[in-house]
């Protein structure tokens, strides 16, 4: 742990379940049911998506309990790959962390802040063009998602007392407001007919044809990758749940806080978002969540709870949440890189903490390449670059537990993964048929993000061998 040294071990328990909290709750849960209703077409395949995607994520962090309590250190699951594997395994999550992971999740949630900022301020959507140079555009949204990612840096920049403080009442509020939505939906607006509606056909599932502006019913393989595009969305809004392990280095006692904040923030998260799809489907027509107006689901189930004014709120309620969600996701993000230059594999600068015991320079190297992120992708395409390589790090890393009680049988460990090893081969399974079904579905995106990943093998040993 000599590289923690300089680090201030200031976050406890509370602090830590509300970075997991806040991490995961972002933009997903208030936009993407419209989408993966537009794959599925049905309530009953909805919700059983995301009650996967939730079993999915919860296995995938009481396992990294296990390794978290093994490596109490920052960098989290770049230290797991490397104790594992080896160092290129470990650079090729760092490189895809830095290029796409971080940043471009960064990146879709700067872009959805700016969504719903253009909910209360037309002026700042993206149709606004403020300059445009041969095919390139640069429009208000865009400048509004590089703004907040400016300023979230810049105030954790000056040290982690003032990123734990945002991230701890931000979290809060989001969840005391997405509680509020999911209770006062089903008080306020839930109707018998509308549940009845919308479960009397909850397992035929459809698929909505952009060309032909008809649904189309859907089965066997076809049915299968309609499920895994979903799930990109679902797994997107449930992830960034990690991002506590990267900050062990400040957590206090970490062998046993990193892992039970890595548990109660995914109970916490997975309750809430299964009973607000549940919300909408008791509230509104299945057409009106799968078509709800720039896929803002939540904005138009407020419209049936609260009316037009209500909708305001909710705008507001989405900003706050993934103003708190990028906060947690550029506070944790800087802390590989730190780790990663430390073993050389990345710039030497980055390894260097500032007067507030925070890696600086990775903070604002994260922040420039997020923001031109902002300016190349749009939501659904950046989800879909992100999502098919965090599964595969996952997979890698959970089978590192397996690896690891064969390497290293001796090491101390303060707590096992929880169900070992039925429920690691059970999210094997789920996450290599996701993986595969999107490659075969996506592979103009999905593809591209595989090829990002892999191109990081020559410049792993381009750099070894300048360094040698």
């Amino acid at each position: 742990m000599q590289e923690d040294k300089n680090m201030k071990r200031e976050l406890g328990l509370l602090d830590g379940t509300m970075l997991v909290v806040g991490s995961m709750i972002g933009s997903g849960i208030f936009i993407v049911s419209a989408g993966m209703l537009q794959n599925i077409g049905s309530a009953g395949w909805l919700i059983l998506i995301w009650v996967l995607s939730g079993l999915m994520t919860m296995i995938a962090a009481v396992s990294y309990g296990e390794l978290s309590a093994m490596f109490p250190k920052a960098g989290g699951q770049y230290v797991y790959l490397k104790e594992a594997y080896n160092k290129l395994i470990a650079f090729l999550y760092g490189w895809s962390f830095f290029a796409v992971i971080q940043t471009g999740t960064i990146a879709a949630v700067g872009v959805a802040f700016g969504k719903f900022t253009a909910y209360l301020v037309p002026e700042l959507g993206d149709q606004n063009i403020l300059y445009e140079v041969g095919s390139f555009k640069l429009n208000a949204a865009q400048l509004v998602s590089i703004v907040t990612i400016v300023v979230l840096t810049y105030i954790n920049s000056r040290g982690v007392k003032n990123g734990k403080y945002i991230q701890t009442v931000f979290t809060i509020t989001k969840i005391a407001s997405l509680l509020g939505l999911v209770v006062f939906g089903f008080i306020l607006a839930a109707k018998a007919d509308i549940w009845n509606a919308n479960w009397a056909w909850a397992w035929e599932a459809k698929s909505f044809d952009k060309d032909s502006g008809q649904w189309i019913s859907i089965g066997g393989t076809v049915l299968l990758s309609a499920i895994a595009a979903s799930m990109v969305g679902s797994l997107f809004s449930s992830d960034a749940w990690n991002g506590v392990t990267f900050i062990s280095g400040e957590i206090k006692n970490p062998q046993r806080n990193v892992g039970l904040s890595l548990f109660l923030g995914t109970l916490i998260v997975t309750v809430i978002y299964i009973l607000a799809n549940i919300m909408y489907i008791a509230v509104m027509p299945m057409q009106n969540i799968a078509f709800a107006p720039s896929e803002r689901v939540a904005v138009e189930a407020s419209q049936f709870i609260f009316g037009t004014n209500g909708s305001y709120i909710i705008a507001i309620m989405i900003m706050v949440s993934t103003f708190g969600c990028n906060n947690g996701l550029i506070l944790a993000g800087a802390r590989v890189y730190y780790t990663m230059a430390n073993d050389g594999l990345f710039f030497k600068k980055a390894a260097s903490l500032n007067k507030a015991s925070v890696p600086g320079w990775g903070l604002w190297l994260q922040c420039i390449w997020a923001s031109v992120l902002c300016l190349t992708g749009k939501y659904g395409d950046l989800l879909d670059y992100v999502m098919i390589i965090v599964v595969i790090f996952y997979i890698l890393t959970i089978y590192g537990i397996f690896i690891l009680r064969k390497k290293k049988p001796n090491t101390e460990r303060p707590y096992k993964a929880f169900g070992y090893p039925f429920l690691p081969i059970v999210y094997f399974v789920l996450a290599a048929f996701f993986c595969i079904a999107l490659l075969i579905d996506k592979p103009e995106t999905c593809g591209w993000g595989v090829a990002i990943m892999l191109a990081g093998v020559p410049v792993y040993y381009l750099t070894q061998r300048k360094n040698a």
